[in-house]
């Protein structure tokens, strides 16, 4: 199951709806060129004050074996689990502080905003990402020697997508489940808090 649109209320674009977080990847490495477009795309994302405090590290198992397992040995097991055959990962870090030495108010908010240009730059060359908060951040920190005032956010698994049938019966599961949401009334209001939009 490559395709898994999601059921959406109203038409929106493809590269949204299109877009799912799968757990079964093939062990296929990644292209270059396609690694540099997905980066390009979240270069490009808007930031305050064009700060852009985003930062990314990549591990490609192809060309640095060593610093990918470093990365790898820091997710939860249970993403472990399912990362067994990914050929990329991607952390993601946000600047807190500006150059003035500032708090960076919206630094999570516009880094959230480049990783979304990221993953939706990779479903659109046919590239399948799933986002991970389940990592140690200590451990990652140390391990890449992270300096104190970058805010580790996520890992992105990137790759392409792969036998779903690999993957224990509980992932599988999940995997073929129903893609959901929450009701808009619920996340988005109109002039006043808790007042659904409709």
């Amino acid at each position: 199951m490559t395709a898994k649109p999601a059921p959406t209320d109203v038409d929106i674009h493809e590269l949204f709806s299109g877009r799912w977080s799968p757990r079964a990847f093939s062990d296929r490495p990644v292209d270059r060129a396609q690694l540099h477009t997905v980066l390009e795309a979240a270069r490009w994302a808007p930031s305050s004050n064009n700060l852009q405090p985003w930062r990314f590290i990549v591990f490609d198992r192809q060309r640095d074996e060593a610093a990918f397992q470093r990365a790898f040995d820091t997710l939860m097991p249970m993403n472990q689990k399912w990362n067994a055959h990914v050929p990329v990962l991607i952390s993601v870090a946000a600047a807190t502080l500006t150059p003035k030495g500032e708090p960076g108010k919206t630094a999570t908010y516009d880094t959230g905003a480049a990783a979304m240009a990221l993953v939706l730059q990779a479903h659109a060359l046919g590239l399948v990402t799933h986002q991970m908060g389940g990592f140690d951040r200590d451990a990652f920190r140390r391990a890449f020697s992270i300096p104190d005032d970058m805010q580790l956010i996520a890992m992105i698994a990137i790759g392409h997508y792969g036998d779903a049938n690999a993957l224990d019966e509980a992932l599988r599961e999940r995997e073929s489940a129903p893609r959901t949401r929450k009701p808009l009334g619920e996340t988005a209001f109109e002039g006043a808090w808790n007042q659904s939009f409709e």
